[in-house]
């Protein structure tokens, strides 16, 4: 599948531990969590100020976490997209 969605550059894509979804960071501040059999984006992460560096799932694969260039790191729920927790300086 070609995961289309973002409105800029893509600066990282990451698999899940189980190898059944992948999180994409970018540029257009947004990080996304897809469905690898599918295509279908599952959830849109919003909230960051800035361009997003990277995205990683946890080892369990139930949390994410983004970095972006606004200074602050995000814990996301991995299955409902909710932001748990802002990290800053």
């Amino acid at each position: 599948h070609t995961l289309r969605g973002h409105q800029n550059s893509v600066h990282c894509a990451v698999f899940s531990p189980d190898g059944e979804r992948v999180i994409t960071a970018s540029q257009d501040k947004e990080a996304k969590i897809w469905s690898v059999q599918s295509g279908e984006c599952l959830h849109t992460l919003k909230g960051h100020a800035d361009a997003l560096r990277s995205a990683t799932f946890s080892p369990e694969g139930k949390l994410v976490l983004t970095a972006s260039d606004d200074h602050t790191a995000k814990v996301w729920c991995g299955e409902t997209g909710e932001c748990l927790r802002t990290l800053t300086g």
